[in-house]
């Protein structure tokens, strides 16, 4: 069964401090104004931040769910497509941009990590 965008939204929520907003007109999960996560704005994508070094490893293991346009080319950001990606995978990669976002103090505090 493919990602929903509701899907993404209850494992955003989840995650420790993070609050719904919006970012270019779309929906976006933040933490302390920090983008976790957003719906892109082609209605089938979503934004989230990774380290360049990931990025690459994600796009040329699985290019058919992983991508970039040019825009983001210059930005530690991916896109994923809902369509393709693995319900199993979101977890994960949520995890890893909330890390990225997230104050150091909170980060610290990883007894969240064994939540469902």
């Amino acid at each position: 069964m493919p990602v929903t965008f509701e899907d993404v939204r209850q494992l955003a929520l989840n995650l420790p401090g993070v609050e719904e907003s919006t970012s270019y007109r779309t929906p976006a999960f933040k933490i302390k104004g920090k983008i976790v996560v957003r719906f892109h704005q082609d209605g089938e994508s979503l934004v989230i931040p990774v380290e360049f070094a990931d990025r690459e490893i994600l796009m040329a293991e699985q290019p058919e769910t992983f991508y970039i346009t040019d825009h983001y080319l210059n930005y530690p950001l991916l896109l994923v497509r809902l369509a393709t990606v693995r319900a199993d995978q979101l977890p994960d990669l949520l995890r890893q941009a909330w890390r990225r976002a997230a104050p150091k103090s909170l980060v610290a505090d990883e007894a969240w990590v064994s939540r469902p």
